[in-house]
């Protein structure tokens, strides 16, 4: 009889615990908000890249297409410094939202915390080991998704276009691709390695999101799903 007393209370939070609780939940959502605004620095770096490639490339018939080559080495940095961002971004985020979802969820519906389900003992061993939540594949393949998609659309299609219409129309796909040489490399390899390049991005964000989608639907038939 006394064992079950002492489970009981032990299962159940003081006033002190949950304004401490409250506490600790602020605290996460301010990290999580410098680590975003982290995030967006980066992806401006990229725009603003992007954007200086787009103006000297364009700046005459005669410019070379060179620098939209290459602007494309310093959007990989940029996206291998986001992912890592991200990394750290999401241990904060994802312990604002297990707090959501397993501590001010069930207080606001039907005030049991649900102890029981041991969420707070997920939460606890995540400060006693903190680690990632996902892997640097899975944080490349989201912020493709996010953004760099988008920006890297804009880099191929500003990059074909030039060859095509500039210093002017192309008559042929073998003038297209003789424009697109970058000293002794043939035009046909510079654009078979950027196919190859946009593809592998899109092909690790597609994985990304199977992957996310699939935890997404196993997660939701239980509360009890891992941060992440």
């Amino acid at each position: 009889m006394n064992s079950d007393t002492d489970e009981k209370q032990r299962k159940e939070l003081n006033a002190a615990e949950i304004g401490a609780v409250a506490h600790l939940y602020r605290a996460e959502v301010y990290r999580s908000t410098i680590w975003r605004t982290r995030l967006d620095t980066t992806t401006n770096w990229s725009v603003v890249t992007l954007g200086i490639a787009l103006s000297i490339t364009f700046a005459a018939p005669t410019a070379s297409a060179l620098p939209l080559v290459l602007v494309g080495v310093l959007l990989l940095f940029f996206l291998i410094v986001e992912s890592r961002r991200y990394r750290f971004f999401n241990v904060w985020r994802a312990r604002c939202r297990w707090i959501e979802t397993h501590f001010y969820a069930p207080m606001l519906d039907d005030g049991d915390l649900h102890l029981e389900e041991n969420w707070q003992k997920t939460l606890a061993e995540d400060y006693w080991r903190p680690e990632y939540h996902v892997s640097m594949m899975v944080a490349v393949g989201r912020r493709v998704r996010s953004t760099y998609l988008w920006i890297l659309l804009i880099q191929a299609l500003a990059y074909m276009g030039k060859i095509i219409v500039h210093p002017g129309p192309a008559q042929s796909i073998w003038e297209v691709l003789e424009r697109a040489d970058v000293g002794p490399v043939p035009g046909i390899v510079v654009v078979i390695l950027g196919f190859l390049y946009i593809v592998i991005l899109v092909a690790i964000a597609t994985w990304s999101y199977l992957r996310d989608r699939k935890r997404a639907m196993r997660g939701g038939r239980s509360r009890g799903s891992s941060m992440g």
